[in-house]
């Protein structure tokens, strides 16, 4: 009881509804690990347009992939991603020591790369609040190459050299996507003057599979993600224009994206494959990787060809691309157009700026690679080329798979992080009936809502789903245990990947 009842009159008690609204969960944010021009490296960095990649990680370059996958990404309609950017062996951190009356304070680019060689770091007292205390600290470039015309990147004004100072140069500095501070503050602040790198940055061999697998306990390459707290989709580029991410990293990024409830997104690799022509070398490449990533093949969407598209640094020349960057786009796109319970292919899968395929699939193609669970991209008069398939790795006819559809699976990913998230507040709760009913109530409403979204089969909410909590899932030894069951189903939509038209010629009738 809420209050204590110590005089006569009336008393006023609040109570709570029992109703905990359960959010469904974002359902594209796509993760992105590969090499890049410059920014941070083994961080997760949020990015929601191709304006923020190119401001934290530079623009296109020729030898990094991921900038290519990114900008087709948001060309199709993503609208928020992860970057993990990693580096090779050798690589290294332009640094600066900016000359002080004490000991000199150092600033380190903030990744390796010789991105930042270009760089000048100015201060100035002028410009401060306090003049005698305060100095102002610029990251300037040259206005064009050879220019002595300098362009600021960053300016941060009003900074301290003390520890105390609100302003402190290091913590200010954590916010700079270029510079950081090296090391202790000393005690004087830095001269007026303009410094260069004191030491040079390197970029470093080409980045390897075990560059973008990382360390798990270090937390680098693909296991900087576990600071994420949710992604969707996980797409890895090209290692190299010519060099594939290998079967056995596919694998093992399968298996951390099964563990993290999201689906990994590959681009088919004909390297090393047996056969003639490419559709046989297909063939034998797809049925390796599935016996590679066996046990997590449901998590993982395989697609061939790749797409031919503009490369804006070859100017306009048309290059080859793996088309992950922009298939995890449509899907996006399809998300939010239709939900995530609508297969992200057909007609309205289009990509946009793709020139041709890398290689053109006929029907009795795609009629040879649909039924092993391997995605196919189609070129069409009128519609132009479009995504045409729709299964998961595990969706091999012989399989006879639950997870055969990509919509099946993301939608299943997705009811069950929600559910996950949504269910938290009943941890330690009394274990009685009390708790199961508003474990039906709110698990319940979820699902109808989804069902009125369209998102199940079935006329009527009992023919598409139920949620049962009670005492036949929960006995008596189940709650001595300190468990409570919850079973929820579902009636999934499947996409029509057959239309079959029957057409039949009727028989002139004699009038009797």
């Amino acid at each position: 009881m809420p209050v204590t009842l110590s005089y006569p009159g009336v008393y006023i008690e609040e109570l709570s509804s029992g109703v905990h609204t359960i959010t469904g969960v974002a359902t594209s944010i796509t993760a992105f690990i590969g090499a890049t021009l410059r920014g941070p490296s083994n961080v997760a960095t949020r990015i929601q347009s191709y304006a923020d990649y190119e401001r934290t990680f530079g623009p296109l370059d020729a030898a990094c992939t991921m900038g290519y996958a990114v900008q087709h990404y948001f060309q199709h309609g993503g609208t928020d991603a992860y970057i993990v950017r990693v580096a090779g062996d050798g690589a290294a951190k332009a640094t600066f020591e900016l000359a002080t009356a004490d000991t000199p304070l150092k600033l380190v680019a903030t990744g390796e790369g010789t991105w930042a060689d270009e760089l000048k770091v100015t201060i100035s007292y002028d410009d401060t609040k306090d003049k005698d205390k305060l100095f102002t600290l610029r990251i300037q470039k040259p206005a064009s190459p050879g220019s002595d015309k300098l362009v600021d990147l960053e300016k941060f004004i009003n900074l301290s050299h003390e520890a105390a100072h609100e302003r402190n140069v290091k913590s200010v500095l954590r916010g700079s996507a270029l510079l950081n501070v090296d090391g202790a503050v000393p005690a004087a602040r830095p001269n007026a003057a303009t410094f260069d790198p004191k030491s040079k940055g390197n970029a470093g061999k080409a980045i390897k599979d075990a560059d973008v697998l990382g360390d798990q306990e270090k937390r680098t390459g693909l296991y900087a993600l576990d600071e994420v707290d949710l992604f969707n989709l996980l797409y890895i580029p090209p290692l190299e224009r010519d060099t594939d991410v290998k079967n056995d990293t596919l694998a093992k990024a399968a298996t951390y994206c099964t563990k993290r409830r999201a689906l990994l997104i590959a681009d088919l690799s004909l390297e090393g494959a047996a056969g003639g022509d490419d559709v046989t070398k297909a063939e034998a490449a797809v049925n390796a990787l599935r016996s590679q990533a066996t046990a997590d093949a449901a998590n993982v969407a395989v697609y061939f060809p790749r797409v031919v598209m503009a490369d804006p640094l070859q100017q306009g020349r048309s290059a080859a691309f793996g088309a992950g960057g922009a298939i995890a786009g449509i899907m996006a796109r399809t998300d939010s157009q239709r939900g995530v319970w609508k297969a992200p292919a057909g007609l309205d899968a289009g990509f946009s700026g793709v020139r041709e395929l890398t290689y053109k699939l006929d029907d009795g193609a795609n009629g040879r690679l649909n039924p092993l669970g391997l995605n196919c991209l189609r070129s069409f008069p009128v519609f132009g080329t479009v995504v045409w398939g729709a299964r998961t790795l595990a969706g091999a006819d012989v399989l006879a798979s639950d997870w055969k559809y990509v919509p099946v699976r993301r939608l299943t990913l997705f009811i069950e992080e929600s559910l996950y998230r949504g269910t938290q507040w009943a941890v330690f709760e009394p274990n009685d009936e009390p708790l199961w009913a508003q474990i039906r109530l709110n698990l319940g409403a979820f699902m109808h809502n989804l069902f009125v979204q369209g998102a199940f089969q079935g006329a009527a909410p009992r023919d598409a789903y139920f949620v049962k909590c009670d005492k036949e899932t929960t006995p008596q030894n189940a709650i001595d245990l300190g468990i409570v069951n919850i079973v929820v189903g579902f009636a999934p939509l499947k996409p029509a990947e057959f239309v079959v038209i029957k057409i039949q010629q009727i028989a002139g009738q004699i009038q009797v």
